[in-house]
């Protein structure tokens, strides 16, 4: 039989290699053969672990003791059956053994530890301690017996008493397992008397394990130990990735989500358009495209490029604002630079690109307060390309006028009579324009009056990036406020400009579409229609106003969003409000404007006239639905 060959060879040829053992048959027999291969494990290791590190220790010894491909058997006496006459079970055995010394040894200061010795990654037991059933006091006292002897003699033992291979086999294994000297193991394990009848007691069964909690106190003030130090270390990365000494190359901007050559080239103020001081002389468009590169900071390309960063990326410390319709995100190309300078002790970087304008604005002192305003301006004309905001500080406003503007003024709207103030213009930025917006009461509305070689137009600032044009006349033959006529218009109605404000509002016309004698020769009302369209199209606001004699302002009788009345497309509209007399008669006062044949009021207020001026008397309160017919036949309904 193979064992009595082996067993005759002499020690040379003992080491010549067994039958070849593939992974898959080797996996097998340690799935097999586990719980087995596992108390030999325990068996080998060393006491000093402790119960539980020792038995997860053995587990993953017998775990990671599978070839990693095809290997050779050891030749070992065996049987001819059974788990012992499987190749691939010596196999396993041979490195569980081998595996099991090696975590036996101690660990070196210098050198690096064997895999065996580390503490095992798998498997992991938390929050509890396992340990094999207690046996009795015979198993103590042969456990001690054996934490007092070398590995080498444990392993010895365990080959002799657990497995039962001869003394032949014993030496051949721990042979092949690298101990050095197997003949003075077995002599050493012979010291224990009795030794092999508790060796399959629950003692040493690490497969048959109790449970019990580890130290709980303990565990907690490692675990309040463990969020302390998590804590502080977050708190170091993030103080350790602000940046030293003050903004980075992009300033305040967002890690960059896209790197491409389009996007780069974008972001490079080395190309930046620049426009020739003198373009817009020559040139047949007259709007942003044409404005010169202005303000001492035009050459700064640190503060360029963190302007151009900002908008491509505002990160969270940066206050960003658009109006409605205007899209956010970087420029598709390199943009237009229109101004770079100190404004009112902030940095303030103006940029146009072909649609947008950006404004971009820092302290001069600090690394915070950035902000980033962004509007649409696709469109904008001589007119609408005449001024843009720069700052905002103490109600005050300065703007940046294109260059075709030769003066600036500040005008009164409510005084329509006085002469406007001068505003002073350096290297096209104006000097501090008083804003009258949102201040309540409202007892001045001011203007920003520019003159160039056209004539004089007002602009308001409706809180925006760009004001807005204020015209008046019939839609489609609206003119600029710049005469006398105009500003008498305008000065009942500036103070409903307010209903304008932050809708993205380009232009604002007021159109005095009818004149009403009212009940009791009380004289004449005035009905007025004011809208304000947007840059994006939709969006437009329209207010009808009524202004009886004597009164300081006119009073909003109807309000609409969207609807194309007092519009080009098509100016008809309709308004009616309730009135009371000198004499104290409540009437329904209603009127059209001139494309309006007759009125029809229904509903708690029953009256009919037939031509666009309606007057009925009513009660207090009463409401009515209002209804126009047209020239053509066509019908309009009264403005709510």
């Amino acid at each position: 039989m193979q064992s009595q060959d082996v067993a005759a060879q002499s020690p040379a040829s003992s080491a010549t290699a067994g039958p070849a053992v593939d992974v898959e048959q080797a996996e097998a027999a340690l799935v097999e053969h586990y719980p087995r291969l596992v108390r030999l494990a325990y068996l080998v290791l060393p006491s000093r672990m402790g119960r539980t590190r020792r038995v997860l220790t053995a587990h993953a010894l017998v775990q990671r003791a599978l070839p990693r491909g095809r290997a050779d058997a050891p030749l070992i006496p065996v049987q001819s059956s059974g788990r012992d006459g499987d190749p691939g079970y010596a196999l396993i055995r041979l490195q569980v053994v081998r595996s099991a010394l090696e975590a036996g040894l101690p660990l070196r200061r210098r050198g690096l530890p064997k895999r065996a010795q580390l503490p095992p990654l798998l498997p992991q037991v938390w929050g509890l301690k396992v340990f094999p059933r207690p046996g009795g006091a015979d198993e103590l006292a042969l456990d001690q017996r054996l934490s007092a002897l070398s590995a080498a003699a444990r392993a010895a033992h365990a080959l002799r008493g657990w497995e039962g291979l001869p003394d032949c086999g014993v030496r051949r294994v721990l042979a092949a397992a690298g101990v050095a000297d197997p003949d003075a193991a077995l002599a050493e394990a012979d010291g224990i008397p009795d030794p092999y009848r508790l060796l399959d007691s629950s003692e040493f069964d690490p497969c048959s394990l109790q449970a019990r909690p580890t130290d709980l106190l303990r565990r907690r003030r490692h675990l309040q130990a463990a969020l302390v130090g998590a804590a502080a270390l977050a708190v170091c990365g993030a103080l350790l990735s602000l940046p030293g000494d003050g903004w980075g190359a992009d300033g305040p901007a967002a890690p960059p989500y896209a790197r491409n050559p389009a996007a780069q080239a974008a972001l490079d103020p080395a190309r930046l358009t620049r426009v020739p001081a003198t373009a817009w002389r020559t040139s047949a468009r007259t709007d942003f495209s044409v404005w010169p590169a202005r303000g001492a900071l035009a050459g700064d390309r640190a503060l360029l490029r963190r302007a151009l960063a900002v908008w491509a990326r505002p990160g969270e410390g940066v206050k960003a604002s658009a109006t409605p319709g205007t899209p956010s995100g970087g420029p598709a190309g390199p943009p237009q630079l229109l101004y770079a300078g100190t404004v009112d002790a902030a940095r303030v970087v103006v940029l146009y690109d072909g649609w947008r304008l950006a404004r971009y604005a820092e302290p001069e002192e600090g690394e915070r307060g950035a902000a980033l305003d962004l509007a649409r301006v696709d469109g904008a004309g001589r007119a609408g390309a005449s001024a843009v905001v720069l700052s905002r500080s103490d109600g005050n406003v300065r703007f940046l006028v294109a260059p075709w503007v030769r003066e600036a003024g500040e005008r009164d709207l409510r005084a329509p009579g006085s002469a406007p103030r001068d505003l002073a213009l350096e290297d096209g930025v104006t000097g501090p324009f008083v804003s009258g917006q949102g201040r309540e009461p409202c007892t001045a509305w001011n203007a920003l009056e520019l003159t160039d070689g056209t004539g004089a137009r007002l602009l308001t600032d409706l809180g925006e990036l760009v004001p807005a044009r204020l015209t008046t006349g019939r839609p489609g033959e609206a003119e600029d406020v710049s005469g006398a006529k105009a500003l008498r218009t305008w000065a009942p109605y500036a103070c409903s400009l307010a209903a304008m404000r932050s809708a993205g509002v380009r232009g604002v016309n007021a159109w005095a579409y009818a004149e009403q004698p009212l009940p009791g020769g009380d004289g004449r009302a005035e009905w007025l229609c004011t809208r304000g369209e947007t840059w994006r199209g939709a969006g437009a606001r329209v207010l009808a106003q009524f202004h009886s004699p004597g009164a300081r302002y006119g009073a909003v009788a109807a309000r609409a969003e969207d609807v194309p009345a007092c519009g080009e497309r098509r100016p008809d509209v309709l308004a009616g409000v309730l009135w009371k007399s000198a004499g104290g008669t409540w009437y329904l006062l209603a009127a059209g404007s001139d494309g309006v044949t007759s009125v029809e009021a229904t509903g708690g207020i029953e009256g009919r006239a037939r031509d666009r001026m309606l007057s009925v008397r009513a009660e207090k309160g009463a409401r009515a639905d209002l209804k126009g017919t047209l020239e053509d036949g066509g019908a309009v309904g009264g403005l709510r």
